[in-house]
């Protein structure tokens, strides 16, 4: 219900890494799906409770006093709602919204152009904003404090500077990278709102709607199997249901059920806790061939027959973030949740490499 427009690889092929069931990752076409699932307003907005509560004052008080909404920065992972969200702030505002992204705007001149053609009011949303060129960057400082660019005219000595006048505006920036916008842009925010991961019961209450958008039978069982697999993110509750939702009309009634969501996703190979032939591809090598770590990154790459940086970026995050790896200078290692997950007991030599990031086995205590 509430994610964001990111695109990747195909979404049909589960193998790939931008096309993972279980990547926050979408194409084309699933984009077209998930607009007909957004909520309109902050009212249908599930979860991110605490954002959403500050950006209801924020733009409440606004319309208040007649003005324009500060400047909103949304950071977080992909899939939990910033491209909702920034809908959302132009239709409570009542305004019109422009959309585009950091990696489209690689000179100052394209950003002029699009600044200059903005309505009063109007809401700019701007996906990706640490990807921005420098040259755009800097212009966008002084178009969002004083609403005014300046536009170079020729070159070398003759060049001239002619300010260009904007009208107010709201910018809606959006990355999943706070840490890469240089503090400058990120002080000329009035409100910065971080999108924190689901518990499953928001998801619940996600995979409830979206099956009733999309017309699909489901009980509270059969929502929760699929929330509990959904990685905390409700872009991937929804992929997981329109996958469960097209077993249940092939093989059953069509009605989706805990045992019906629970055989669907075997097919689709996502286990209980949310992870993919990748991910487990990765724990088994560390545990079966390593003994469970450390282990280099290029050497767990090639034994799960992947590159290095899909490892790093696509299967890591999650397993860290579920405790079931840590990162530590001397290499990979696989927590004793990770043992367990795979049925094994984990060796004594492994039962300090859990809780606080395998101090005691970064040190061979």
């Amino acid at each position: 219900m509430n994610w964001d427009d990111t695109t990747s690889g195909p979404d049909d092929d589960l193998t790939a890494p931008g096309g993972r069931l279980v990547g926050p990752a979408t194409d084309g076409e699933e984009q077209a799906v998930e607009a007909a699932l957004r909520p309109a307003s902050l009212g249908e907005f599930v979860g991110q409770e605490r954002v959403r509560e500050q950006l209801d004052l924020v733009l409440k008080a606004a319309l208040a006093r007649g003005a324009t909404a500060d400047h909103v920065l949304l950071s977080g992972a992909p899939g939990l709602g910033k491209t909702t969200l920034s809908m959302i702030i132009a239709a409570e505002m009542q305004a019109p919204i422009r959309i585009t992204s950091g990696p489209a705007i690689q000179h100052a001149g394209d950003l002029a152009a699009i600044l200059s053609s903005l309505q009063e009011g109007e809401v700019l949303f701007l996906d990706e904003i640490h990807r921005m060129s420098r040259p755009a960057e800097e212009m966008l400082y002084m178009a969002m404090e004083d609403f005014r660019v300046d536009v170079i005219v020729g070159k070398g000595p003759g060049a001239t500077a002619i300010p260009l006048e904007l009208p107010p505006f709201t910018l809606v920036g959006a990355t999943t990278r706070a840490g890469l916008l240089p503090p400058p842009l990120r002080d000329r925010f009035g409100f910065t709102g971080h999108m924190e991961f689901y518990d499953p019961a928001e998801l619940e209450r996600v995979v409830h709607r979206s099956a009733r958008l999309l017309d699909v039978a489901i009980d509270t069982a059969g929502a929760a199997e699929i929330a509990g697999r959904s990685r905390g993110t409700p872009r991937i509750a929804n992929r997981l249901l329109r996958r469960v939702r097209d077993y249940a009309q092939v093989k059953v009634d069509g009605r989706i059920t805990r045992e019906v969501a629970s055989a669907a996703l075997r097919v689709y190979e996502v286990d209980h806790r949310g992870l993919d032939r990748l991910d487990r591809a990765v724990l088994e090598a560390l545990i079966k061939l390593f003994g469970g770590g450390p282990v280099g990154l290029s050497t767990l790459a090639v034994a799960v027959g992947e590159e290095r940086e899909t490892v790093e970026e696509v299967a890591e995050p999650f397993l860290v973030r579920e405790g079931l790896l840590a990162r530590t200078p001397r290499g990979r290692i696989a927590t004793p949740a990770a043992w367990a997950h795979l049925g094994l007991a984990a060796p004594q030599s492994a039962q300090g490499t859990g809780g606080a990031g395998g101090q005691t086995g970064l040190f061979g205590a």
